[in-house]
């Protein structure tokens, strides 16, 4: 593929067998041949969206003095927020490239017991550690919590077309996502008024790390781009409407590869590129239980041959990942 399809995926929500059936083989067809698609007709109300950004423009607009007052603590504690030049995605890839141009702001899981010891640091390590909420703007909490919930619960009919479309049943992955430790973000790229050095990015080009990434962009300067199997970067038009979704690198160690983590990023302004150049996406990084062995699915390896990867948890993986592209010292 040499675009980023666009798929209705309505009949997730109530549709018939048959339907979903259809709707799960576009999906396993994209993921296939360029690892990236667009979903209309996703179930996320106007309203929930409007709010996530409008909380996170006020935060972001707040004296950096404000804002450090919730910034991350450490590179594995992945709570709070991040100022501009303390992350490189490409660190992720060991790829040294000037710091990325963005500030950003994460949250980690919002439903758990805290009360039970699977949820604690002993056992979880810092995958369930408490969230940082800033004093400012007082609802900022409250559009978030709503927003992780819904996109949990749409990656999670994601997750059960995609074992369709693998040819397992849909309930295959339940098991592994009921106590997910995925992530929400909310990323500020700055209009920027000085030319960025050679190689810079907005955010340098990686794969993401868990099982898949949902994503609301933009129109403005700058935006994100897909590292296509023929070589070239494509940019990744923002459909009206529609939400992006890439699968992340667990999810092609389950397929054995024969689905595409593919490499994106996020471009500076083109040199002729005119008025205010500031941007802003809302990711759901979507990632298994930490204890979930990610290890070749039963339907993607054939008879005699063997998988590429060696069993993971989900975990250490997303652990290992994130300590590499934070840079908390200037």
């Amino acid at each position: 593929m040499s675009v980023v399809p666009v798929i209705d995926i309505s009949a997730l929500h109530d549709g018939d067998d048959e339907a979903k059936a259809a709707v799960a083989a576009e999906l396993d067809l994209a993921c296939r041949e360029i690892g990236f698609f667009q979903i209309k007709n996703h179930g996320v109300p106007a309203e929930v969206i409007e709010a996530m950004y409008r909380t996170s423009d006020e935060f972001f607009s707040l004296p950096d003095a404000d804002k450090r007052r919730v910034a991350q603590p450490s590179p594995d504690t992945v709570r709070g927020y991040s100022s501009v030049g303390e992350q490189a995605f490409s660190y992720s890839e060991d790829v040294q490239q000037p710091r990325d141009l963005h500030e950003k702001f994460d949250v980690g899981p919002v439903d758990f017991d805290a009360a039970d010891p699977y949820f604690s640091k002993e056992h979880a390590g810092p995958h369930f550690l408490p969230n940082q909420w800033p004093q400012t703007p007082e609802t900022m909490e409250q559009a978030w919590t709503t927003y992780f919930r819904v996109m949990n619960e749409l990656s999670r009919k994601l997750m059960s077309a995609f074992a369709l479309g693998l040819g397992l049943d849909p309930d295959f992955f339940a098991g592994t996502i009921d106590k997910d430790i995925s992530m929400l973000r909310a990323i500020n790229y700055p209009h920027m008024t000085t030319p960025p050095q050679p190689g810079q990015m907005r955010a340098g080009a990686h794969t993401d790390y868990g099982s898949l990434t949902i994503v609301r962009q933009e129109e403005a300067p700058g935006g994100l781009e897909v590292f296509t199997k023929d070589g070239d970067w494509i940019p990744v038009p923002v459909v009206p409407d529609a939400l992006v979704v890439n699968i992340g690198d667990l999810m092609a160690q389950w397929t054995n590869d024969q689905w595409t983590s593919t490499r994106h990023r996020v471009r500076t302004p083109r040199p002729d590129a005119a008025g205010d150049t500031r941007r802003m996406s809302l990711v759901f990084f979507h990632q298994p239980n930490y204890d979930a062995m990610i290890e070749c699915l039963p339907t993607c390896v054939a008879d005699g041959d063997q998988p590429r990867y060696a069993p993971i948890s989900s975990g250490d993986h997303l652990t290992s990942k994130f300590a590499k592209t934070i840079v908390l010292s200037s």
